[in-house]
């Protein structure tokens, strides 16, 4: 699905998944000779690869939050290995129940539940995941400095501590920020998210809930395009 960022219509239902979904919409973007600005993906190479192919001149963004998830599914499994090779009943108890708590923002953890100390506990107990947490904390910080020189230095130094960590699930990390640094920092070349795409995402599978499914999949595809009241062409 493609969804225009300033107005928030859905311009674009393909069928399956991937970047083969996109041809007819490329076709249609090039038979309308529509400009592109900016587009903003997760870092899939398929996606890198179809945006490189069919819009050369537009400034790829690849989204924050999906880098973001990206190193909490990381982090999730190596809590999980950290718990396999840790000795000691009290510290695979500990491990076991802090996989939200690892996830979750510090500010969004609950002191009536003593999710703070709960954390800390965990993180005392494993010098390794304690690394990892924290330098999760500092990922999101990449994309709240002040000016592109800024972000770029921060996550350059986010990469060098990374390799460094002697943390194998941090210096693979480090080489997928490599990898995908310019896409990562065209973010402030152009402050643009896929969060909007993500609510929709969220409407439609409600209204595929409410609806029990929908058997007729054209008259599903027009439901999504009406999600949004605003209108467009695309020519074609």
């Amino acid at each position: 699905m493609v969804l225009d960022l300033d107005s928030g219509a859905v311009v674009h239902v393909g069928e399956g998944k991937g970047a083969d979904s996109l041809a007819v919409f490329f076709k249609k973007l090039r038979a309308g000779h529509a400009k592109i600005k900016a587009v903003a993906t997760d870092m899939s190479p398929a996606y890198t690869a179809a945006v490189r192919d069919n819009l050369p001149k537009a400034i790829h963004v690849f989204d924050r939050f999906h880098v973001v998830k990206l190193f909490n599914e990381k982090l999730s499994l190596f809590r999980k290995e950290l718990q396999r090779e840790d000795e000691g009943p009290l510290a695979k108890q500990v491990l076991k129940g802090t996989r939200w708590l690892l996830l979750k923002n510090p500010e969004n953890l609950a002191e009536e539940k003593d999710e703070r100390k709960r954390l800390e506990k965990a993180l005392a107990l494993n010098k390794p995941l304690a690394t990892a947490y924290y330098m999760k904390e500092d990922l999101r910080q990449i994309w709240d400095q002040r000016d592109r020189q800024s972000a770029e230095v921060f996550l350059d130094d986010w990469i060098a501590r990374a390799r460094k960590s002697g943390i194998r699930m941090l210096m693979h990390f480090a080489e997928t920020l490599v990898q995908n640094r310019t896409g990562i920092l065209n973010y402030y070349k152009c402050r643009i998210t896929t969060a909007p795409l993500e609510g929709t995402n969220n409407k439609i599978k409600t209204m595929r809930r409410q609806a029990y499914g929908f058997r007729d999949t054209e008259f599903f595809r027009l439901k999504i395009f009406s999600l949004h009241e605003t209108r467009y062409a695309l020519v074609g």
